[in-house]
């Protein structure tokens, strides 16, 4: 069995929502597919000690990530009977309301596509080495702790 190769999944500020939809639209061909499941994290107004996150800076050791996000991808696949699977991640500095994190699979049946796209959401989230500092209305700045 080859190997696949490692795919960039880190994109350079919000993901739009025309990338989105260019996504979804793509696989409209594709007839094997019954299901996709689509998580689209957001970056939102958080508030502590009366300061409110206006936006959220992502950083990362690129090549480090996409090994990661490689292991990740081949043990989701190993795991449910995927037609396919996308992840898109920014690096940078996302708005508050912009997506950030974009998750994206399909499959024959919907149980499988759900399933699997809640597993590489969490496993995306806690072993992923990526950063966000939250940065506030005043300008202050905050390491983001992952929930």
């Amino acid at each position: 069995m080859e190997e696949k190769k490692i795919r960039n999944i880190f994109v350079e500020g919000a993901i739009s929502s025309q990338k989105i939809a260019d996504s979804i639209q793509s696989h409209a061909s594709k007839t094997n597919i019954g299901a996709h499941s689509i998580f689209l994290g957001q970056v939102r107004a958080d508030t502590m000690e009366d300061k409110t996150v206006t936006a959220i800076e992502y950083t990362t050791y690129q090549e480090m990530a996409l090994e990661k996000m490689h292991e990740i991808r081949e043990r989701i696949f190993a795991r449910y009977e995927l037609t396919c699977m996308h992840v898109y991640h920014s690096l940078g500095n996302i708005l508050v309301g912009e997506i950030c994190l974009f998750v994206f699979t399909s499959s024959k049946h919907r149980k499988i596509a759900i399933e699997a796209c809640n597993e590489l959401v969490e496993a995306i989230k806690f072993e992923l080495p990526v950063w966000g500092k939250e940065i506030y209305q005043d300008q202050s700045i905050v390491w983001k702790e992952n929930k």
